[in-house]
């Protein structure tokens, strides 16, 4: 399960990337074909009244689904790897909600000499290509030291990795041979919901499985903050732990999308019927260039964006149709900070192109070359600017992590919260002292006003403000002091608002909360 933030504001449901990951044991992986059943042979009739047509499908709707997998399920392939990664926290113990204490976690793989974890894992593919090309999901083999691919008719093959883009969370990997079975993407049509779709791949381990549904939705936003860039296909067609990879067919037997990931509410990752499927039109380009040896590179700007809702803008006395990202950091040295732009700033268009929000910048901004001449316009200090920024190259999702790694957990384990200094609508804030950073293990670059203490039953309570969050700004003021953050409250009531916005860094990031204001 993986959670979107520990700083939330309602209930979160379970995001499983679905590739199997087990720690040991050997798998028997089944064919995709069965032998004839013991002591049966010959025609089975239907039983007496399965003749009628009340019960026929309506019209458009295929009698079965049995011609479509004969069609497809030799290009589909079962993947098995051997991983190694970096040991961590997690491979000892695991906390369970509720529990004062964790526990030995019983999935945990085999430490070797250097102190890397090995374990195994499996997922799904399929061939796009006669020559032994295959697509999968990159979170499937982007820790594999060993590639064993499974071909439906029982052949075991060693595969390599061609390439992977992790921000697609698309890979090629590629078996020596030709003249293998493949399948291709649908490019013209577009699927629609409501359309029947058949994925087959691997759940479980168990290879060779084909279920079929519907498209539920289209254009499902970012799933995980290192995906930015898909849209997803919603399916209710059953995808579990081990689909990851596999293809999600239309009734003709085109790939329309790669299924991904499920929303599933238990820690098994079994479907509830919500999976996700990065669709054709970013799954084929990208593969595409992966099997031709390049590496995907986007434009970089180097600045942290935020999407803000209609109470937000609203809050900073904007109107609610406004649209634009806000600008929450600014990463030094890097393009942005080069070319002027600022924390606090509102970014309202790409080269021309205007924005909605973060993920429609940072799409914007990925399809420039790196090296290309960006043009954003912002909003800052109610005057519009314009900015060109020189685009550098964007970080893997790896290599960002491994930059923004230096924030800590909002709280010290079994310290107390310090509740000291001035209290402002319920909060108690403090100017950021040495000590208060070694006790909430705030960063060095993090500046503002840490909260140490939340009277209960006050507003700042109902919006889960904790002791040890940080306040980095007021209405779209930078603050380092309580008196600072209350001039900027007061400034605000003053104007008549009914909330202020506060800017909170949270130990995943910047997270905005209108804060509902007292009449005192």
């Amino acid at each position: 399960m993986m959670k979107r933030k520990e700083f939330m504001l309602g209930a979160v449901a379970g995001l499983f990337f679905a590739a199997a990951a087990t720690a040991g044991g050997a798998i028997d992986w089944p064919t995709a074909e069965a032998g004839p059943v013991a002591g049966v042979s010959g025609r089975l009739n239907a039983s007496a009244g399965a003749n009628g047509v009340a019960f026929a499908p309506p019209q458009g709707a295929p009698l079965s689904f049995a011609d479509i997998f004969a069609q497809v399920s030799p290009a589909v392939v079962q993947i098995e790897v051997e991983t190694r990664r970096e040991a961590g926290p997690q491979d000892s113990l695991i906390q369970i909600p509720g529990l004062p204490f964790a526990i030995p976690n019983p999935n945990q793989g085999q430490q070797d000499e250097d102190g890397g974890v090995r374990g195994r894992g499996a997922g799904s593919g399929f061939f796009i290509s006669a020559d032994g090309f295959i697509v999968t999901n990159n979170h499937v083999v982007e820790n594999a030291t060993e590639i064993t691919v499974k071909l439906a008719d029982g052949r075991e093959i060693e595969a390599t990795v061609v390439g992977r883009d992790e921000e697609t969370d698309l890979a090629v990997i590629k078996v020596e041979g030709s003249e293998y079975p493949f399948v291709s993407f649908e490019e013209s049509a577009q699927p629609r919901v409501g359309d029947w779709v058949v994925a087959v791949g691997n759940p479980f381990g168990l290879g060779g499985t084909a279920t079929a549904g519907i498209v539920s939705a289209l254009g499902r936003g970012s799933l995980d903050s290192r995906t930015p860039y898909t849209d997803y296909i919603q399916i209710d067609a059953a995808i579990n732990t081990g689909n990851s990879g596999g293809p999600t067919f239309d009734i003709y037997g085109r790939v329309i999308g790669v299924n991904s990931a499920i929303i599933s509410p238990s820690a098994s990752g079994g479907s509830v019927g919500i999976g996700f499927a990065i669709p054709a039109s970013v799954a084929k380009p990208t593969t595409d260039r992966l099997m031709r040896g390049e590496t995907i590179a986007r434009g970089y700007l180097g600045a942290t964006l935020q999407t803000l809702g209609r109470a937000e803008w609203r809050a900073l006395g904007l109107p609610d149709d406004f649209k634009g990202a806000y600008v929450a950091e600014v990463t030094p040295g890097a393009p942005a900070a080069e070319a002027g732009l600022r924390q606090g700033d509102y970014m309202v268009s790409v080269n021309g192109t205007v924005v909605d929000g973060s993920t429609e910048a940072t799409r914007e901004v990925a399809r420039v070359r790196p090296g290309d001449n960006i043009r954003l316009e912002i909003i800052r200090d109610g005057r519009r600017q314009t900015l060109n920024v020189r685009s550098g190259t964007r970080p893997t999702p790896s290599e960002l992590a491994a930059l923004n790694s230096g924030s800590g957990r909002a709280t010290a384990p079994g310290q107390p919260p310090a509740a000291a200094g001035q209290v402002v609508e319920g909060l108690t804030l403090s100017a950021i002292t040495p000590a208060l950073r070694q006790r909430y293990e705030i960063p060095d670059a993090v500046t503002g006003v840490v909260i140490t203490d939340v009277a209960r039953g006050s507003a700042a309570a109902g919006e889960r403000l904790q002791a040890g969050l940080v306040i980095t700004r007021v209405d779209n003021k930078v603050v380092s002091t309580p008196a600072e953050v209350e001039a900027a409250i007061e400034a605000v009531r003053a104007s008549g608002r009914p909330g202020v916005l506060l800017f909170i860094r949270a130990p995943q990031g910047g997270v905005p909360i209108v804060l509902p204001l007292s009449n005192d």
